[in-house]
This record gives C-alpha cells, structure tokens and sequence, in this order.
C-alpha cells in the first residue's frame, strides 16, 4: 500500500511542469526513503533525476518499494485539475494497475479524485557516480533561464566558460555572437541572488540550449540553480526543491571536433 500526502500540492504540479516536455514516460519509485525518478529523454541525450524524500510529506507510506510507470503528459493533466493551494495525495495498492489522485482544498470543502492507469515501462536504472567537479557555479534560476533564452534567439549551442574571473555563457549563430558574464557577487542582500562559484580549475565546455531552455522549466521550483561542470562529464543542473529534495537535469557535452552532430 503507498500513500504520500502533500500539502504543498503545487510543488508536485511544478515539478511535473518542470519534467513533462523531456520525458514522455517514467516509472516513479516509491521506497520508504522516498519518491524518486530516473528517467532518460527520447532522444537518450538528457537524464533526469528527482527525488523527493519522504520527511518532505506530511504523511508518507510506502509498505514495500514500488514502481509506478506512468505517461508524464497524463499525470500533468491530472494535476492541472488540483487548485494551487490543494493538498495532493497519492494512493496506490500493492499489485493495482491504477494510481488515484485526491486533490482536498485547504478549507476541505471540496475532494476530487482522478484515477489514472499505470503503464509497464522498461527501465534501465543508470549509476550516477559521485564525482568532484572542476567548476560549481551558484546562481538565481530566474538569470540562468533568461541567458538560455537570450542566447537561444542567437545560437544552438553555449559554451560555458568559468575561470576566476567569472562564468561566462556565449554563443553565435547566422546573426552574430553574444558573450554574458556573470561575475561572483555574493554581497547581495538576499542569499538567493548571489552567484557564487566554486572552481579547481577552469573549464570550457559546449552544451546544446535546446535542453538547456527545457531545463529552465524548473525555474518555478527554486529561486538558485546549480551548475556543476567538469570536462570528462555531464553538466548537472540542479534545482533544489523546498525542503524535501531535487531535480537534477544531465547532459554531456558537444564534442568540438564533429560541427554537424544534431
């Protein structure tokens, strides 16, 4: 039996808003740690890992680990039926081939339940290592998702940049170039408006924006991002979820060498 009560329902309805263009299907994985996803995109490119662990529910019970695939698009449209101040709860029993949605209002005066079929998904459950990064940089989302989009009226693909001095996102395309630095500034007034950067050693590596603009979906989620770059691996964008976990976004990089890879 799993049940998982969220009283901040809208974080789930922003996390799937977040997800939904990249991922078409997923199996959740619910353990009593918590509510997870691993799930590559159509096109094998991108990984995206969520968590959500179980002190975050206001009641959370997972009596064995279970594995719910699910159409990411479906669930949307079910969570677009809660209100934004709903508390969410999902209900599945052991060996049922449906999940159940209940959507209360604060003042309980209204309960909706959506019951949605799940789906048998193969998934191969990919090891992400734990690795040093030769660069982390620490920024408000809403400056990283407005770079992406900036840079993608431009170019196809940013190189990111970081050294002392800074991290620096450029691009060019038919039109021109464009370069934007954004320099560590951790004086602000509000935490969440500082950029801070972290680096062993510089790095200058190039990333397709298309993703990166997916990415920023998550934006909603956390007012900071965190991107953690080295050059042997996939950069992990990630955006912190309230108190109770993350969404990770990985993408490898885009060899220099071959200019016509898609």
């Amino acid at each position: 039996m799993l049940e998982l009560r969220l009283v901040q329902g809208s974080l789930l309805k922003k996390v799937l808003d977040s997800i939904k263009d990249l991922v078409t299907d997923a199996n959740f994985d619910c353990s009593a740690t918590g509510f997870s996803l691993q799930a590559m995109d159509s096109s094998h490119v991108a990984l995206v890992a969520l968590l959500l662990r179980a002190e975050g529910f206001e009641h959370y019970r997972c009596d064995r680990n279970l594995s719910m695939g699910m159409n990411l698009g479906n669930m949307a449209k079910m969570l677009k039926c809660a209100g934004n101040d709903d508390i969410i709860t999902i209900k599945a029993d052991d060996g049922s081939d449906t999940v159940t949605f209940m959507f209360e209002s604060p003042n309980q005066d209204k309960i909706a339940d959506f019951e949605m079929k799940l789906m048998d998904i193969d998934s191969e459950h990919l090891g992400i290592p734990e690795a040093e990064y030769d660069a982390i940089v620490r920024m408000p989302s809403s400056e990283f998702a407005r770079i992406c989009r900036d840079l993608s009226s431009i170019g196809d693909t940013v190189v990111i940049s970081v050294t002392k001095e800074g991290v620096k996102f450029s691009t060019r395309g038919d039109i021109g170039a464009a370069n934007i630095v954004c320099r560590q500034n951790t004086t602000v007034d509000k935490p969440e408006e500082a950029t801070v950067i972290e680096m062993n050693k510089p790095v200058n590596l190039t990333f397709a924006l298309r993703y990166m603009n997916s990415f920023t979906k998550a934006t909603p989620l956390s007012n900071t991002v965190t991107i953690s770059l080295s050059s042997e691996l996939p950069v992990v964008v990630e955006y912190k979820i309230a108190e109770m976990g993350y969404i990770r976004f990985y993408l490898a990089p885009k060899i220099e060498e071959d200019e016509n890879e898609s």
